[in-house]
């Protein structure tokens, strides 16, 4: 037993209490075969959720094996994991079905191939055992220079998000898994990813208002879970991220929006929580403003276990009312008897829902003419370390298609990017350049830049938003890339 296990075990709290502040903890692990000891005593004592990343997964049978061995530990253990489509998953490794991410959809804004692409995401993890999906984004994305939300939203009209997330929300609720909307009340108007530090949406509380909407429509839709977002807002609470503030949680959230179920917080281990209050005290904090469910993502269980000992601790001292823990763990439960027996018998989805929707989306401006044999510069930022992101490129896509093109792949400025330059430059190949968000990788833009003084006839891509390029893919998942391969290559 480690330290932090005694400590915890020494408060003397009844059985039926500690149950239900285990109740109110997700926790992430390090396993792909089996599940580590510390895992299986938390489990016993009454661990609400766990939460899967792509280190969890090496292929679809090894995953239904996991999620079966952690729901015989506990058949009411709810198994969740980020699942948005596009760039946003882990399970790519356990054939997960393509769908474009948010944006795309969005932007074909057909609701019916929206619940298309979510009834093939939820149908897939129902195959799986894993029963909680952290999905779909309901933040609008109208902040030019928001890093973090971008080609996840729907976009930036509330009326256009809302239908869409109806759509999402039904769907995966029909397969039996509960979606999260994510992440209340908006990370939309920041410029800071709560990742990496303190993110803050400083517009007064009138312009807030529209990014309630969305939030509004997926309660409206039954959701059963939403995300609180590790974001300050000076005209709600200029105290306390949402995350951890009573006001928003509380007030705005429950008695304003009318939401009754699991309020589930963003990973602890994030910097906007971590850097200026601690996991623990994050935890604590929390719980207290009005959380049910509290997630901490790492792999080191040591970290759980402190946000555990954290929240024993205050209600011993009674710092944090038995009252709130109770609330909190009467929604988990009652989401897990609705959520958490995964359904054995899963009827197909449609597999080409997401490319039809990536082509969808590329098709919405005018195309340039086909080429063949061209060469591909495809630059983009190196993969989120949170979202694990698999990294697809373009030239992959397109050689699938044209054996005969060449090119490059790059996540960061070449050591010498006047060489490459020059060595591009004297290709006669049909050249391709390909961007992902170049207004907040400066080294992306300086890089195409140079590239089209030098070559003027070059066809830009944007991969994420639109930046002017002469195609748009609104997003970087496997089928938004072939779906612009497909336009280069004429197939």
């Amino acid at each position: 037993m480690t330290h932090a296990e005694r400590s915890s075990a020494a408060i003397a709290l009844p059985v039926d209490l500690d149950e239900a502040a285990h109740r109110c903890l997700v926790a992430g692990f390090d396993g792909v075969t089996t599940v580590p000891d510390t895992l299986k005593r938390l489990i016993d004592r009454g661990l609400g959720g766990v939460i899967l990343f792509t280190r969890n997964i090496r292929d679809a049978g090894q995953v239904r094996r996991l999620t079966d061995e952690l729901r015989a530990l506990r058949p009411d253990l709810l198994v969740a994991i980020d699942n948005e489509g596009g760039g946003i998953g882990h399970l790519v490794n356990a054939d997960a079905p393509d769908a474009p991410g948010s944006y795309a959809l969005g932007v074909v804004d057909d609701p019916a191939l929206t619940a298309r692409c979510a009834d093939a995401l939820a149908g897939h993890l129902a195959t799986l055992g894993i029963t909680a999906s952290y999905a779909p984004v309901a933040d609008l994305q109208h902040q030019p220079r928001n890093p973090i939300v971008r080609t996840r939203s729907f976009g930036a009209d509330p009326e256009l998000a809302a239908r869409h997330l109806r759509a999402w929300i039904t769907a995966t609720d029909v397969r039996g898994i509960a979606s999260c909307a994510k992440h209340f009340p908006g990370h939309g108007g920041t410029i800071t990813d709560s990742h990496h530090g303190v993110a803050i949406d400083p517009r007064p509380y009138d312009e807030l208002l529209v990014d309630l909407e969305p939030f509004r429509a997926a309660v409206a839709a039954g959701v059963p879970m939403l995300m609180s977002a590790h974001v300050v807002f000076p005209a709600l609470d200029a105290n306390r991220p949402a995350t951890l503030s009573r006001r928003i949680l509380g007030d705005l959230l429950r008695l304003d929006l009318g939401f009754d179920g699991v309020l589930v917080s963003d990973a602890l281990e994030m910097k906007a929580i971590a850097d200026e209050y601690g996991e623990a005290a994050g935890a604590r904090i929390a719980l207290a403003a009005g959380a049910d469910q509290v997630i901490v993502a790492v792999p080191d269980l040591a970290v759980t276990l402190a946000c555990r000992d954290a929240v024993l601790d205050a209600l011993h001292a009674r710092m944090l009312a038995e009252e709130r823990v109770w609330e909190a763990a009467g929604r988990v439960r009652r989401l897990a008897e609705r959520y958490a027996t995964p359904r054995r018998a899963v009827t197909p989805w449609d597999a080409n829902a997401g490319l039809e929707a990536a082509r969808r989306a590329v098709r919405t401006r005018p195309l340039p003419p086909p080429v063949r044999g061209a060469h591909v510069v495809d630059l983009f930022p190196a993969p989120h370390p949170a979202l694990n992101w698999g990294g697809e490129d373009l030239l992959t896509e397109l050689r699938a298609i044209d054996p005969t093109a060449t090119g490059t792949a790059l996540t960061e400025e070449p050591a010498d990017p006047a060489a490459l330059v020059d060595a591009i430059g004297s290709r006669s190949a049909p050249l391709v350049i390909a961007t992902s968000d170049a207004v907040l990788n400066p080294w992306q833009a300086r890089l195409r830049d140079t590239l089209v003084a030098r070559r003027p006839g070059a066809i830009l891509v944007d991969t994420g938003l639109p930046e002017g390029g002469t195609l748009c893919s609104y997003g970087r998942g496997r089928a938004n890339l072939r779906a612009v391969a497909e336009v280069l290559a004429d197939a």
